[in-house]
């Protein structure tokens, strides 16, 4: 193959590595927001509530939630929190700090989350133990890759608001 083939073989390559890992992070961040509100509109639901209900009530990190509202009405409370969560992480384009404070948030929501594991009786398939997980371990186990993404999105949110053009100059140039 000669040099100029090649050189453009390379070049489209990295063209669509680019591409690529731009989608890659419309889709990580946007896959989040549209999880938060989806999930979040669901806990107005009876049955949503019912379904966190075991999850929340052996968590010592949440289930004082119960003493102080009921099933539906904390699952409602977390509810807002998620849908809250998922607009602060969409306004990425023209408020990146607001953004990174949504996935810092998120990132707290999965880790308690992530906690359920620990606390949770029934997460792990009965008859089998670690680390065959039961419907209720499956449905924790996904949240360590919402993690990831709520990490991501933080990260650059923050990078983001570093170099946002909303920022007074002289504060953006003394930060660099």
């Amino acid at each position: 193959m000669d040099a100029t083939v090649e050189r453009t073989a390379r070049a489209g390559e990295r063209n669509w590595g680019r591409t690529l890992v731009e989608l890659g992070a419309i889709l990580l961040r946007y896959g989040l927001v549209v999880i938060l509100l989806w999930v979040g509109g669901l806990k107005f639901a009876a049955y949503e509530a019912e379904s966190i209900q075991g999850l929340v009530a052996n968590s010592p990190l949440v289930s004082w939630g119960y003493s102080v509202t009921s099933v539906q009405g904390f699952s409602m409370l977390l509810g807002v929190i998620e849908i809250a969560l998922g607009l602060m992480i969409a306004a990425r384009p023209f408020a990146p700090l607001v953004s990174a404070v949504g996935s810092l948030g998120a990132i707290g929501m999965f880790l308690i989350t992530l906690t359920f594991v620990l606390t949770t009786p029934g997460v792990w398939q009965p008859g089998y133990g670690f680390p065959f997980l039961s419907m209720t371990g499956a449905f924790l186990a996904k949240d360590v890759a919402l993690l990831a993404i709520a990490v991501w999105t933080a990260g650059e949110a923050l990078l983001a608001a570093r170099t946002s053009p909303l920022r007074p100059r002289q504060e953006r140039s003394t930060q660099k």
